[in-house]
């Protein structure tokens, strides 16, 4: 990241806070949630804040904040790409930076179930909520709702969500909830992916909340989309994930964009941190897929 962009944004924070609030003022919002192809590519970056810093072999591949920047402002330039998640700070330094006009932009709601941790299920509310996300002039909340059946904080982390749906929607925002049936495996937590665990979490997710118009879901691409996709007629966003096989991945991505439900892409590391190090080829073929 060049250093008088970093300069910038450290002197707004030290001299003048409310620089951040009159970035959001000036910016121009999208217009729609999806682009010109009728879908959203969406760059997430929301992962550091739950202490997920890793990449590949790197444990802290995301730690290194200028870094990120720059691949995330490579990417946001790029045709095609709609939208940008993220928390507070990150999308605060990116509205410094000038590169939202005409992106959708979503803040990240819940980030307290750090990774790792023994209280993983306990996701509360520690980021954005739906008032602020309303007067920074955003799109909308992503919540992560974690579904553990052998864990007791799991009604909690359901009511938070139904709570930030009500509350999103209340404002006419959307509300991006990404469910997953998780369970605890020698102390640490892992998501079913199977189609029958996706199944049963988005029946669950898509019933949460005292109306649904705002709710989109984030799913991850598993197999029997088609099958999995039918379980709701909320508009679904496919979450990429760290993707080990890019070609396997992008080929399901295609494959999954095709179903009348799934809207568009939301991918963070897989183009942020691509293997070969190439953020505009990954982004681009990302694209190439709408």
């Amino acid at each position: 990241m060049l250093s008088d962009n970093v300069s910038r944004i450290v002197e707004a924070r030290v001299h003048d806070p409310r620089a951040f609030a009159a970035a959001a003022t000036r910016r121009v919002k999208a217009t729609s949630p999806v682009g010109e192809h009728g879908k959203a590519v969406i760059i997430a970056a929301d992962h550091s804040a739950r202490g997920a810093n890793a990449v590949g072999a790197d444990p802290s591949a995301m730690a290194d904040r200028f870094e990120l920047l720059d691949r995330l402002c490579l990417a946001l330039e790029r045709p095609g790409v709609t939208g940008v998640l993220a928390t507070a700070d990150i999308l605060e330094d990116l509205l410094l930076l000038g590169v939202l006009d005409g992106k959708s932009v979503y803040g990240s709601m819940n980030r307290a179930g750090l990774a790792g941790s023994t209280f993983e299920i306990d996701d509360r509310f520690t980021g954005y909520d739906a008032a602020t996300l309303a007067t920074m002039g955003f799109d909308g909340g992503k919540m992560l709702t974690r579904i553990a059946l052998d864990d007791r904080d799991t009604p909690s982390v359901l009511e938070n969500t139904a709570r930030a749906v009500n509350e999103l929607s209340g404002r006419g925002l959307i509300a991006m909830v990404e469910p997953f049936l998780s369970e605890w495996h020698e102390g640490r937590i892992r998501n079913d992916l199977s189609p029958e665990a996706v199944i049963k979490s988005i029946t669950i997710a898509s019933g949460l909340g005292r109306r649904s118009a705002y709710t989109w879901l984030k799913l991850p691409v598993v197999d029997d989309m088609e099958r999995v996709l039918a379980s709701s007629t909320l508009p679904t966003l496919l979450l990429g994930g760290e993707v080990k096989d890019p070609d396997t991945a992008f080929e399901a991505w295609g494959k999954a964009l095709k179903l009348p439900t799934a809207q568009g892409l939301v991918v963070g590391r897989s183009l942020l941190y691509p293997s070969d190090g190439d953020v505009v080829g990954a982004v681009d073929r990302a694209v190439s897929l709408l």
